[in-house]
């Protein structure tokens, strides 16, 4: 489970059978102090990767600097290079993808967030349910 800003556009291609796959890049920030006192932040990078319909709504709804929440599973592949170096990358294949966003913040979609589920149905767009306001209660 992660939840940061998406750093670069998506993008989508096709597997050789037709399949769609989005990969996209998030950073996470941690704040922290040092034992001087010295506020210090941290960002962290994330290779996202989702598939088949999941694919083709983050490519459709996602960009740069939407605040996103995303929930899967790590990955690691490793390749030969034309260097001859042994290469390795760890992504995170996703399994739900939730837009944090409100209207007017890096190009809001509408005044809610969305939640996209990947299942074995390709997944779907799910509206994302608010907590009660006070007057309700």
């Amino acid at each position: 489970m992660l939840i940061g800003n998406v750093g670069s556009d998506p993008e989508m291609r096709f597997t050789p059978s037709g399949s769609p796959v989005t990969s996209f890049r998030i950073a996470t920030n941690r704040v922290y102090s040092t034992p001087d006192g010295e506020r210090k932040q941290e960002t962290d990078w994330f290779t996202v990767v989702a598939w088949n319909k999941l694919a083709e709504q983050c490519n459709q709804f996602l960009n740069k600097g939407k605040l996103v929440y995303v929930e899967g599973r790590l990955r690691t592949r490793s390749w030969d290079g034309t260097d001859g170096q042994k290469h390795f990358r760890t992504e995170v294949i996703a399994s739900r993808v939730t837009f944090l966003d409100r209207a007017g913040t890096s190009g809001g979609m509408d005044d809610k967030p969305e939640d996209m589920e990947s299942g074995d149905d390709g997944g779907e767009l799910l509206p994302f349910s608010e907590p009660p306001s006070k007057s309700e209660y």
